[in-house]
C-alpha cells in the first residue's frame, strides 16, 4: 500500500521526545502508523537548554518512528511550551477601500497580518493569531464574516507570544536533525486537537496538560480558543520533592510516584509501607505511603491553585463566561492516582481525564490512545489538516531558494524578509481555512 498522505508530529517534552507517524484512513479517521520514543535529556521545563543533546534525542525518536512506519520522514509540525510563552487579548480593525464589495478571505488575512505587525517586547515574537469574534460595521459577535458587506472590519484575537530565542532553538535542533520545520504549535492548542469534543469546546471547557517540565492550560467557550498559560511546574517536581523528602535517588522517587503514588492522601493507612532497596549494600530504606502521598499533595495542590486562578481569572465564575464542560486533565501527570478527585475539590467543577481517542482509528493500540501521547496526537492532527495547504505550497519553494541563492549586486536581507512574510502567509492561510472549516462543521 503506498501511503502519500503521509504526516508527522514531532512533540518535544521535558521527559520525552515523540515523534508520531500517521496517516487519515477513508472514514476521516487519524491512523498511527509509527511511534517513536526517546528520553529528553536537552530540554529543561520546555526550552531546549543544550542543543546537541536535544538534536541526538530527536534522531533517536524519529529513527525508531521510521523503523516502526517504514515511512521516510523530512518534514514535521512541532509543538512549542515553555515558561517564556504568554498569551494576551488584542482588538484591531480595517477600513475597506470598496465597502460595496463583499468581505472575502483577502480582508481577514490582512486583518490578521496587521496582527502579526504588533510591536512586543524586544526578544518576543508571535506565535499565533487567532481570530475569537469579528465586527462589521459595528455589528457584533460575527463568527463567519466572509460574505457579508461592510466598510470596516473588526476583531477580537487571542495572541500567543514566545521568546524568538526559545523558538530558533527549537528550530535548529530541528533542522540539525535532518528535517524540516511545517509549522509550530502551542503545545496546549496541540493537546485540545486530540482530547477535547466539538460540544465540550462550545459549552466551555478548561484543559489542563500535567507535563513532567510544564502545566499547559487551554480555556475554549463557544467554540473558540479564550485563554492560554503555561505555568513552570510539572511532574518532574513531584519526583524531585520525593527524592529530597524520602531521600532517595531520582529513579527509584520515579519509581514510587507512578506505582504508590496518590494525589489524596487519606486513602493510605499509616501501616502501608514500601522498602526501597539502600544503596551499595546499604539496609533498605522502609517509606510509609502515608507520608508519600503527603508530598505529593502539597505540590499538587501547589500546581493546581496557580491553574485555577488562571481560569478565575478569565472569569469562570461569570455567568456569560461558565465553563459547562467542567476540566479536562491529560498528558503524563494526569495518571496520577486520585488526581481527578482532587481537582475537583479545588475547583469545583466536573472532571475527567483525556485520552487522545477522539480522532483515532478504532483498531489503534491501547497503549497509543494514552494520555502521555496527547501532545503528539494532536500534533500530528494538526499536521495533516496543514497537510493540503503545504502541498498546494510545494511549487514556490523552488523559486525561493532560486531568490535566496542567487548571488548578485543586492544585499540578501530583502529576500530573507519577502520568505519569512511568505511563511507567515501561508501559515495564516492555514488559520483561516481551518477557522472556515470550523465555522462549517458548527
Amino acid at each position: 500500500m503506498k501511503h502519500s498522505n503521509i504526516a508527522v508530529g514531532l512533540d518535544i517534552g521535558t521527559t520525552k521526545i515523540v515523534a508520531m507517524v500517521g496517516e487519515k484512513n477513508e472514514f476521516g479517521k487519524v491512523e498511527i502508523l509509527g511511534i517513536g520514543k526517546s528520553k529528553s535529556l536537552g530540554v529543561h521545563r520546555g526550552v531546549v537548554n543544550n542543543i546537541t543533546q536535544t538534536i541526538q534525542s530527536i534522531q533517536q525518536a524519529v529513527e525508531e518512528a521510521k523503523l516502526v512506519s517504514g515511512q521516510e520522514i523530512n518534514e514535521v509540525v512541532v509543538g512549542i511550551a515553555g515558561q517564556h510563552i504568554r498569551s494576551l487579548q488584542h482588538s484591531d480593525y480595517i477600513t475597506r477601500s470598496y465597502p460595496q464589495d463583499v468581505i472575502c478571505q483577502e480582508d481577514v488575512e490582512r486583518l490578521i497580518q496587521q496582527v502579526y505587525k504588533l510591536v512586543m517586547l524586544p526578544g518576543e515574537e508571535i506565535i499565533h493569531v487567532l481570530p475569537q469574534e469579528f465586527k462589521v460595521d459595528g455589528q457584533a459577535e460575527i463568527k463567519e464574516p466572509i460574505g457579508m458587506y461592510g466598510g470596516r472590519l473588526e476583531a477580537n484575537f487571542h495572541v500567543v507570544v514566545g521568546q524568538v530565542s526559545s523558538i530558533k532553538n527549537i528550530g535548529r535542533c530541528v533542522k540539525s536533525a535532518g528535517l524540516t520545520m511545517g509549522n509550530i504549535t502551542l503545545e496546549p492548542l496541540a493537546s485540545s486537537e486530540a482530547v477535547l469534543s466539538q460540544e465540550e469546546k462550545e459549552a466551555g471547557v478548561a484543559l489542563i496538560d500535567i507535563g513532567g517540565g510544564t502545566t499547559d492550560l487551554a480555556i475554549f467557550k463557544d467554540g473558540i480558543i479564550r485563554h492560554t498559560a503555561v505555568i513552570p511546574f510539572g511532574g518532574n517536581v513531584i519526583t524531585d520533592d520525593i527524592k529530597e523528602g524520602c531521600s532517595i535517588i531520582e529513579k527509584q522517587a520515579e519509581l514510587l510516584k507512578v506505582k504508590f503514588g496518590s494525589a489524596w492522601p487519606g486513602e493510605n493507612r499509616d501501616s502501608e509501607i514500601v522498602a526501597i532497596p539502600g544503596l551499595r549494600g546499604r539496609d533498605p530504606k522502609e517509606i510509609s505511603l502515608k507520608t508519600l502521598s503527603k508530598i505529593i499533595n502539597a505540590r499538587v495542590v501547589e500546581i493546581m491553585e496557580q491553574v485555577f486562578l488562571e481560569i478565575k481569572n478569565y472569569g469562570h465564575d461569570e455567568q456569560k463566561k461558565k465553563l459547562i464542560g467542567g476540566v479536562v486533565l491529560t498528558g503524563g501527570g494526569s495518571q496520577l492516582k486520585h488526581l481527578k478527585q482532587l481537582v475537583e475539590y479545588i475547583t469545583g467543577m466536573d472532571t475527567r481525564i483525556g485520552y487522545p481517542s477522539e480522532h483515532l482509528a478504532g483498531d489503534t493500540q491501547k497503549s497509543n490512545t494514552s494520555p502521555i501521547l496527547a501532545t503528539a496526537v494532536g500534533l500530528l492532527i494538526n499536521a495533516l489538516e496543514h497537510q493540503g495547504v503545504i502541498d498546494t505550497k510545494s511549487p514556490d519553494t523552488p523559486q525561493q531558494e532560486m531568490t535566496e541563492n542567487q548571488e548578485g549586486d543586492k544585499p540578501n536581507q530583502p529576500t530573507e524578509s519577502n520568505t519569512l512574510s511568505s511563511n507567515r502567509k501561508t501559515i495564516l492561510e492555514r488559520w483561516v481555512e481551518k477557522f472556515k472549516e470550523f465555522l462549517d462543521n458548527a
